[in-house]
C-alpha cells in the first residue's frame, strides 16, 4: 500500500509537482469556505477578501454551524457544493488571490483547468454525502468574515487534521480527471450498445 500523501497549508507549486489527477491526497492546516457569492464580490464588485488565502486552500461548501456563544462555533455539517456553479469565476480568483487548493464536487472546465495549469494550483473533490465526515475533520472553527452574506455564504476559516480524502480533479499540469473519464465511458458505452442493442431490437 502507498504511503498517504497529505499537503499541509501554506502549500507552494513544489508541493504539489508530482501530483497527478486521479490521486488521493489529504490536507492539513486551514481552509476557507467561500462559494458563489463571494466568488462575484471579489470578480465582479472588485472587492479584496477579508482573509489571506495565498497558498492556501478554499472550499466550495455551504456549512451548517452552530454558534457556541462568545463568538465560538462548532461545525456541524460541512458537504461540498457543485464547484461548476464557480467555474467562470475561477480563473481570476486564482489569479488575484494565489490559493492552491480549491476543494469541491464534481468537475470543472477548461477556465479552472487553464488556472491550475498558469498558476499551480489543483482542484479536488470531497465524496459526496460526507458532510458530517468532514465536519469531524474541522478542529476548530477560528473565524468567520463577511457574515452579512449568511451562514452558507460566509467564509469560515477552519483548522483541519487530514481533511479527505480527496480526489485530484484537475492537477496542475491541466488535466482534468473529469473530461478524461468522459471519452473513456463514452466509448465503453458505444461498445456495449452494439452488444447489446441486438437482444432487446424486439422492444
Amino acid at each position: 500500500m502507498s504511503e498517504k500523501k497529505i499537503l499541509s497549508t501554506p502549500v507552494n507549486a513544489k508541493d504539489i509537482e508530482g501530483i497527478k489527477a486521479g490521486d488521493i491526497i489529504y490536507l492539513n492546516g486551514y481552509i476557507v469556505t467561500c462559494r458563489d457569492v463571494a466568488h462575484r464580490r471579489l470578480v465582479e464588485d472588485k472587492q479584496p477578501l477579508p482573509v489571506d488565502i495565498k497558498n492556501g486552500a478554499i472550499y466550495h461548501a455551504g456549512p451548517i454551524i452552530r454558534p457556541m456563544g462568545n463568538e465560538k462555533f462548532q461545525m456541524v455539517a460541512i458537504g461540498a457544493t457543485t464547484s461548476m456553479r464557480m467555474e467562470k469565476f475561477e480563473y481570476e480568483f486564482v489569479k488575484q488571490t494565489g490559493v492552491r487548493i480549491i476543494v469541491g464536487k464534481g468537475g470543472m472546465g477548461q477556465s479552472t483547468e487553464r488556472a491550475c495549469r498558469e498558476f499551480k494550483a489543483l482542484h479536488v473533490v470531497y465524496p459526496a454525502g460526507c458532510a458530517v465526515c468532514a465536519a469531524v475533520q474541522v478542529e476548530e472553527i477560528e473565524e468567520v468574515q463577511w457574515k452579512d452574506l449568511g451562514m452558507p455564504e460566509a467564509l469560515w476559516v477552519c483548522r483541519i487534521k487530514e481533511l479527505g480524502p480527496l480526489v485530484v480533479s484537475i492537477d496542475s499540469y491541466g488535466n482534468n480527471l473529469f473530461e478524461q473519464n468522459k471519452v473513456i465511458f463514452n466509448k465503453r458505452k458505444e461498445e456495449v450498445y452494439k452488444e447489446i442493442a441486438p437482444q432487446v431490437s424486439f422492444i
